[in-house]
């Protein structure tokens, strides 16, 4: 039985947003049992909170961004990242603005808080989502394949037509694979593109500082990549990020190739759209059952003893 988890308490990051390039605050907080992860956005009347669930996407153009209430937060995958590399079931995350800050365009400034202030395990058993038929998503030359795995495992792949990507793929494996190995690999774009972002209103706060940037053959980046494989990782990143936002622990063995927002929140809504696809198991309430029949089996026995 593996117990939920939270943080032991509460730690804050400054920066700004990639896309609004307003500068705003994050606070971590500590979260009761069986709490889940809830945003709360503090610079609004009212603190008004959303809670960090797949069913309140309402945007995954280059980024995460959650709704509700007609209140959003933008770019939340790679704080939420942080926490499921952290095993953190239970925490408030509190913002000051209308998006979750970049940092350096990774994980790495949220998993390092995390493990600055460290988690602590509660008093209550984690439930968890296994997979129990193979589910299957494409989006063009996008694909997911997801099928039943004692634990949660993500293979990761992405093919550009651009000298510095070209094929790269890497496997992740909950409980194997370091976090930290995934943690400080950044997003990534491409020069041409800048721009046009930013007529969209996207992309306004970002520079070399939190991405990795491409020109038409090269990393424009004067310290080049942190990886070789920067790029396919970073892409696993944002998986577990989004993945987050199932609301449960997940075991399963998901396959991506070209991966994106796009695909994770369409491939959640896949598997939760059909009961028959998964089992929820809550080994807490199976641990109470199991305690009770004992406890009846005893009591019958001291009757009858009589």
């Amino acid at each position: 039985m593996i117990l939920q988890r939270t943080l032991k308490n509460k730690v804050s990051l400054q920066g700004i947003g990639v896309h609004s390039g307003k500068s705003s605050r994050v606070t971590l907080r500590p979260a009761q049992p069986n709490r889940g992860v809830l945003f709360v956005r503090t610079d609004l009347p009212g603190a008004p909170e959303i809670a960090a669930h797949y069913k309140n996407i309402v945007n995954t153009q280059l980024a995460t961004t959650l709704g509700y209430g007609g209140v959003t937060l933008s770019t939340v995958e790679h704080v939420l990242a942080a926490l499921q590399g952290c095993g953190v079931d239970n925490a408030i995350i509190e913002v000051d603005g209308p998006e979750v800050p970049i940092m350096d365009g990774s994980s790495g400034a949220f998993w390092e808080a995390i493990q600055s202030v460290g988690v602590e395990s509660q008093l209550q058993a984690r439930p968890y989502l296994a997979l129990r038929k193979k589910v299957e998503l494409k989006i063009g030359e996008k694909w997911a394949l997801v099928e039943p795995s004692s634990h949660l495992e993500i293979h990761g792949s992405i093919e550009w037509d651009h000298p510095s990507i070209g094929y790269q793929e890497f496997h992740y494996q909950e409980g194997k694979t370091e976090f930290k190995d995934l943690a400080w690999a950044r997003t990534f774009g491409f020069l041409r593109d800048v721009e046009i972002l930013k007529k969209m209103g996207l992309a306004r706060g970002g520079s070399l500082e939190n991405a990795v940037v491409l020109d038409h053959a090269l990393v424009l980046n004067p310290d080049g990549l942190r990886f070789p494989d920067e790029f396919v990782k970073h892409k696993i990143l944002d998986a577990l990020g989004d993945f987050k936002l199932a609301g449960i622990s997940i075991q399963a063995y998901i396959r991506l190739h070209r991966g994106g927002h796009d695909l994770h929140s369409q491939l959640l809504t896949e598997i939760f759209k059909d009961p028959d696809n998964f089992e929820i198991i809550d080994v807490s309430e199976r641990e109470e059952k199991r305690f009770l029949g004992m406890h009846a089996a005893l009591v019958r026995g001291f009757v009858a003893s009589f």
